[in-house]
This record gives C-alpha cells, structure tokens and sequence, in this order.
C-alpha cells in the first residue's frame, strides 16, 4: 500500500501500525513527535494499535523549543 509522509510517498507491504511505520519504515523514535493521520492526531498511546490504510496521509511533528 501507498501512504504519504510529510508529503513524500512511502510503499508499504502488507498492515503497519504508526510505531511500526516510525521504527521500522522512517527509523526515528516516538520521543518528541505528535502523529496526525489525515489531519486527526493519534494519541501516543494508540500508535501500536492504529492501523495505517492506503492512502492515508501521515504528519509528523516534532516538537521544538525557542520563542
């Protein structure tokens, strides 16, 4: 299945929950970044049980500091 992140398309084989597409597919730990799938936020503690679907649209926000 196709998805996109951050507006680059990803080809994924066979079901990946949002901490599988973080670790596995993107290779970037879950510390400091909010997941929002086509522009509703996963809650942090529902990334290993929420199923990405063709299609989906997938933001990545990382948090930052400064003022």
């Amino acid at each position: 299945m196709e998805i996109t992140v951050n507006h680059q398309t990803y080809s994924i084989a066979g079901s990946c929950s949002v901490i599988q597409l973080l670790t596995a597919v993107l290779q970037v730990s879950g510390s400091g970044i909010a997941v929002a799938v086509n522009q509703s936020v996963v809650s942090k503690s529902d990334w290993s049980v929420y199923h990405l679907q063709p299609g989906d649209q997938v933001m990545l926000i990382k948090a930052t500091q400064g003022g």
